[in-house]
């Protein structure tokens, strides 16, 4: 894998317009593909191509049965130095439910060694609204996040993917379904009990101590290029290209022995780039720059979009600030649903 994943990073070193990076993310599986010295040898590979930034954030995604101790020490030696950590509750009964590989105890433990190997820049995932949870174990999580000094949290409300186990417990009627107005609950108390803690809630799902924002996806709600290395990673030029790498890691292998990209690509319609920034940008607290809009956009395409935002400021749904359109943090919870109103379709 890794040898493939070098042969990627070779062939696709011009795709990148800036030649310094500021970010350098390992998602998905890494740390069961990889060990450490591999991610060491693949950040000594991608400085080959490309410069850092002197403060650069290089982040490992890992599940807390990852995160063994053998492994932190390993990982201690090499440039990361930022973990982001798939914990998603410290309550068994949510584990379970979300068929997690690892314990509420593993939950907990992941994020004391990961400290205790000087991993201080850390982000957890939370799940709230489970059928397995209610409004008092989710207080629980969070002080018990509060409690562990974790400067970044992504947090998601649960949803029913097709065909999962979840999905099938939902249909026997072995589980109870997610409510909608309990997710919203706590999505309210979860920004509101976090702001008090001294975390700025930046996007939608993300919050953050002052100075850890991540970088990395900051970059991608801003809509600039990014590189994806490796199976099922994807890319995107900052302009009109999407592409995306096979999911299979034996098909990518043999492709990139072969010297061959494994990957597909898309290229976006006016129409699709407008949607996107509509959608990303009405998820974080810097909004949609209006100005960029109406340069990048023709009168045509802006048309549709002017009717619909003149209902939804009066509405009080949407509000322009500094030439950049928002929405107030209270309607953050439908954020998706109000930017869709915008889509072009």
């Amino acid at each position: 894998m890794l040898h493939a994943m070098k042969t990627e990073l070779m062939l696709r070193k011009g795709e990148l317009q800036n030649k310094t990076l500021q970010s350098l993310y390992f998602g998905g599986g890494t740390p069961s593909i990889l060990s450490a010295d591999e991610i060491h040898s693949l950040i000594d590979e991608t400085l080959k191509y490309f410069s850092f930034e002197n403060d650069i954030e290089i982040t490992l995604e890992a599940n807390p049965d990852d995160l063994n101790q053998q492994f932190l020490k390993q990982l201690a030696g090499t440039p990361v130095n930022r973990l982001s950590i798939g914990t998603q509750s410290f309550f068994e009964e949510d584990l379970k439910l979300m068929n997690r590989a690892h314990t509420a105890s593993e939950a907990e433990g992941s994020i004391k060694r990961a400290q205790d190997f000087g991993f201080e820049n850390l982000s957890i995932d939370l799940i709230y609204g489970s059928p397995t949870s209610n409004l008092e174990i989710w207080k629980e999580n969070l002080h018990k996040t509060i409690a562990l000094e974790v400067p970044h949290i992504s947090s998601y409300a649960l949803t029913v993917e097709p065909k999962t186990a979840l999905e099938n417990w939902i249909s026997k009627g072995k589980v109870k379904s997610p409510k909608e107005e309990e997710q919203n609950r706590e999505f309210y108390y979860l920004s509101e009990f976090l702001k008090d803690n001294g975390f700025e809630h930046y996007e939608v799902s993300n919050f953050a101590k002052p100075g850890f924002y991540s970088r990395h996806n900051s970059s991608y709600w801003k809509y600039q290029e990014y590189l994806g290395i490796g199976p099922s990673a994807h890319s995107y030029n900052g302009l009109d290209v999407r592409s995306w790498n096979v999911a299979n890691n034996q098909q990518y292998i043999k492709k990139l022995h072969d010297k061959v990209l494994a990957k597909e690509e898309e290229i976006l319609s006016q129409e699709d780039q407008f949607n996107e920034m509509i959608m990303i940008g009405l998820r974080t607290i810097w909004g949609v720059d209006l100005a960029n809009l109406k340069n990048k956009f023709s009168d045509k395409i802006l048309e549709h979009f002017q009717t619909e935002l003149k209902q939804k400021i009066e509405e009080g749904i949407l509000i322009v600030e500094n030439d950049h359109l928002k929405i107030p943090e209270k309607h953050w919870f439908m954020a998706d649903g109000i930017a869709s109103d915008l889509f072009l379709v």
